[in-house]
Protein backbone atom coordinates (compact mmCIF):
# COMPACT_ATOMS: atom_id res chain seq x y z
CA UNK A 1 0.00 0.00 0.00
CA UNK A 2 1.40 3.35 -1.08
CA UNK A 3 -0.56 6.16 0.54
CA UNK A 4 -0.20 9.23 -1.68
CA UNK A 5 -1.85 12.63 -1.20
CA UNK A 6 -1.24 13.44 -4.87
CA UNK A 7 -3.01 10.27 -6.03
CA UNK A 8 -5.89 10.89 -3.61
CA UNK A 9 -6.37 14.47 -4.85
CA UNK A 10 -6.16 13.45 -8.51
CA UNK A 11 -8.51 10.48 -8.13
CA UNK A 12 -10.93 12.61 -6.09
CA UNK A 13 -11.04 15.31 -8.77
CA UNK A 14 -11.51 12.78 -11.58
CA UNK A 15 -14.35 11.02 -9.73
CA UNK A 16 -15.89 14.39 -8.81
CA UNK A 17 -16.02 15.36 -12.49
CA UNK A 18 -17.51 12.03 -13.54
CA UNK A 19 -20.08 11.76 -10.73
CA UNK A 20 -21.02 15.41 -11.42
CA UNK A 21 -23.33 15.71 -8.43
CA UNK A 22 -23.58 19.47 -8.94
CA UNK A 23 -24.79 18.88 -12.49
CA UNK A 24 -27.32 16.39 -11.15
CA UNK A 25 -28.97 18.92 -8.83
CA UNK A 26 -31.88 19.53 -11.26
CA UNK A 27 -32.49 15.76 -11.51
CA UNK A 28 -32.34 15.44 -7.71
CA UNK A 29 -34.82 18.29 -7.28
CA UNK A 30 -37.12 16.80 -9.91
CA UNK A 31 -37.03 13.45 -8.10
CA UNK A 32 -37.71 15.14 -4.78
CA UNK A 33 -40.71 16.93 -6.28
CA UNK A 34 -42.05 13.65 -7.71
CA UNK A 35 -41.61 11.47 -4.62
CA UNK A 36 -41.62 14.07 -1.85
CA UNK A 37 -38.55 12.78 -0.04
CA UNK A 38 -34.97 11.89 -0.91
CA UNK A 39 -33.27 9.34 1.31
CA UNK A 40 -29.85 11.01 1.33
CA UNK A 41 -28.22 8.61 3.78
CA UNK A 42 -29.42 5.47 2.02
CA UNK A 43 -28.48 6.79 -1.44
CA UNK A 44 -25.00 7.78 -0.23
CA UNK A 45 -24.34 4.48 1.56
CA UNK A 46 -25.57 2.36 -1.35
CA UNK A 47 -23.50 4.43 -3.80
CA UNK A 48 -20.41 3.97 -1.64
CA UNK A 49 -21.00 0.21 -1.38
CA UNK A 50 -21.47 -0.11 -5.15
CA UNK A 51 -18.31 1.89 -5.93
CA UNK A 52 -16.13 0.18 -3.32
CA UNK A 53 -17.37 -3.27 -4.38
CA UNK A 54 -16.68 -2.40 -8.00
CA UNK A 55 -13.20 -1.23 -7.06
CA UNK A 56 -12.39 -4.68 -5.70
CA UNK A 57 -14.44 -7.07 -7.86
CA UNK A 58 -15.64 -5.01 -10.84
CA UNK A 59 -13.37 -6.27 -13.55
CA UNK A 60 -13.68 -9.89 -12.43
CA UNK A 61 -17.48 -9.53 -12.29
CA UNK A 62 -17.66 -8.13 -15.81
CA UNK A 63 -15.43 -10.92 -17.13
CA UNK A 64 -17.52 -13.52 -15.29
CA UNK A 65 -20.66 -12.47 -17.13
CA UNK A 66 -18.80 -12.02 -20.40
CA UNK A 67 -18.82 -8.24 -20.61
CA UNK A 68 -15.69 -6.25 -21.29
CA UNK A 69 -15.08 -2.78 -19.89
CA UNK A 70 -15.61 -1.16 -23.31
CA UNK A 71 -19.08 -2.70 -23.68
CA UNK A 72 -19.96 -1.55 -20.18
CA UNK A 73 -18.83 1.99 -20.94
CA UNK A 74 -20.69 2.16 -24.27
CA UNK A 75 -23.91 0.97 -22.60
CA UNK A 76 -23.39 3.60 -19.90
CA UNK A 77 -22.94 6.26 -22.55
CA UNK A 78 -26.42 5.49 -23.92
CA UNK A 79 -27.98 5.88 -20.47
CA UNK A 80 -26.18 9.22 -20.05
CA UNK A 81 -27.32 10.25 -23.55
CA UNK A 82 -30.99 9.70 -22.71
CA UNK A 83 -30.66 11.46 -19.34
CA UNK A 84 -29.04 14.42 -21.12
CA UNK A 85 -31.79 14.57 -23.74
CA UNK A 86 -34.40 14.58 -20.97
CA UNK A 87 -32.62 17.50 -19.32
CA UNK A 88 -32.18 19.51 -22.52
CA UNK A 89 -35.51 18.86 -24.23
CA UNK A 90 -37.73 18.54 -21.16
CA UNK A 91 -39.19 15.22 -22.32
CA UNK A 92 -39.35 11.93 -20.45
CA UNK A 93 -37.81 8.76 -21.86
CA UNK A 94 -37.87 6.78 -18.63
CA UNK A 95 -41.50 6.02 -17.94
CA UNK A 96 -40.96 4.01 -14.80
CA UNK A 97 -43.73 3.55 -12.27
CA UNK A 98 -43.65 6.41 -9.80
CA UNK A 99 -41.25 5.47 -7.02
CA UNK A 100 -42.34 6.00 -3.43
CA UNK A 101 -38.89 7.26 -2.42
CA UNK A 102 -35.74 8.24 -4.22
CA UNK A 103 -32.73 6.40 -2.87
CA UNK A 104 -31.27 3.35 -4.59
CA UNK A 105 -32.81 3.80 -8.04
CA UNK A 106 -32.24 6.20 -9.72
CA UNK A 107 -30.06 8.14 -7.25
CA UNK A 108 -27.47 5.62 -6.05
CA UNK A 109 -27.55 3.78 -9.36
CA UNK A 110 -27.23 5.00 -12.10
CA UNK A 111 -26.96 8.69 -11.14
CA UNK A 112 -24.13 8.58 -8.57
CA UNK A 113 -22.57 5.14 -9.02
CA UNK A 114 -23.35 4.80 -12.70
CA UNK A 115 -21.51 3.34 -15.65
CA UNK A 116 -19.24 6.38 -15.95
CA UNK A 117 -18.22 6.24 -12.28
CA UNK A 118 -17.68 2.50 -12.32
CA UNK A 119 -15.70 2.60 -15.55
CA UNK A 120 -13.59 5.44 -14.14
CA UNK A 121 -12.89 3.40 -11.01
CA UNK A 122 -11.60 0.54 -13.17
CA UNK A 123 -9.44 2.98 -15.13
CA UNK A 124 -8.04 4.55 -11.95
CA UNK A 125 -7.23 1.10 -10.56
CA UNK A 126 -4.75 0.53 -13.37
CA UNK A 127 -2.86 3.74 -12.45
CA UNK A 128 -3.27 4.31 -8.70
CA UNK A 129 -3.05 2.32 -5.49
CA UNK A 130 -6.33 0.92 -4.24
CA UNK A 131 -6.13 2.72 -0.87
CA UNK A 132 -5.90 6.09 -2.60
CA UNK A 133 -8.91 5.35 -4.83
CA UNK A 134 -10.84 4.15 -1.78
CA UNK A 135 -10.19 7.43 0.04
CA UNK A 136 -11.19 9.37 -3.11
CA UNK A 137 -14.48 7.46 -3.23
CA UNK A 138 -15.19 8.25 0.43
CA UNK A 139 -14.43 11.97 -0.07
CA UNK A 140 -16.80 12.11 -3.05
CA UNK A 141 -19.56 10.28 -1.17
CA UNK A 142 -19.32 12.77 1.70
CA UNK A 143 -19.74 15.62 -0.79
CA UNK A 144 -22.63 13.80 -2.51
CA UNK A 145 -24.36 13.38 0.85
CA UNK A 146 -23.99 17.10 1.55
CA UNK A 147 -25.55 18.03 -1.80
CA UNK A 148 -28.42 15.56 -1.35
CA UNK A 149 -29.11 16.84 2.17
CA UNK A 150 -29.14 20.50 1.11
CA UNK A 151 -31.17 20.13 -2.10
CA UNK A 152 -34.02 22.28 -0.71
CA UNK A 153 -31.65 25.14 0.12
CA UNK A 154 -30.06 24.87 -3.32
CA UNK A 155 -33.51 25.08 -4.92
CA UNK A 156 -34.38 28.17 -2.88
CA UNK A 157 -31.06 29.80 -3.76
CA UNK A 158 -31.43 29.39 -7.55
CA UNK A 159 -35.21 29.49 -7.99
CA UNK A 160 -37.19 27.64 -10.67
CA UNK A 161 -35.89 29.74 -13.59
CA UNK A 162 -32.27 29.45 -12.50
CA UNK A 163 -32.59 25.70 -12.04
CA UNK A 164 -34.14 25.35 -15.49
CA UNK A 165 -31.15 27.11 -17.04
CA UNK A 166 -28.71 25.05 -14.95
CA UNK A 167 -30.54 21.84 -15.93
CA UNK A 168 -30.19 22.62 -19.64
CA UNK A 169 -26.54 23.67 -19.35
CA UNK A 170 -25.62 20.55 -17.41
CA UNK A 171 -27.70 18.51 -19.85
CA UNK A 172 -25.41 19.69 -22.65
CA UNK A 173 -22.35 18.87 -20.49
CA UNK A 174 -23.77 15.41 -19.73
CA UNK A 175 -24.41 14.92 -23.45
CA UNK A 176 -20.78 15.79 -24.17
CA UNK A 177 -19.62 13.31 -21.49
CA UNK A 178 -21.84 10.63 -23.07
CA UNK A 179 -20.37 11.29 -26.51
CA UNK A 180 -16.82 11.23 -25.13
CA UNK A 181 -17.47 8.00 -23.21
CA UNK A 182 -18.95 6.43 -26.36
CA UNK A 183 -16.16 7.65 -28.67
CA UNK A 184 -13.33 6.55 -26.38
CA UNK A 185 -14.76 3.03 -25.91
CA UNK A 186 -16.38 2.17 -29.25
CA UNK A 187 -12.96 1.67 -30.87
CA UNK A 188 -12.16 -1.01 -28.30
CA UNK A 189 -15.35 -2.84 -29.28
CA UNK A 190 -14.68 -2.64 -33.01
CA UNK A 191 -11.15 -4.00 -32.65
Amino acid sequence: MNFSIKEIVTATMILFAVIDILGSIPIILDLRNKVGHIQSEKASIVSAIIMVAFLFIGEALLHLIGIDVNSFAVAGSFVLLFLALEMILGISFFKDEAPETASVVPLAFPLIAGAGSLTTILSLKSEYDTINILIAIIINIIFVYGVLKSSRRIENMFGKGGLSVIRKVFGVILLAIAVKLFASNIQGLIQ
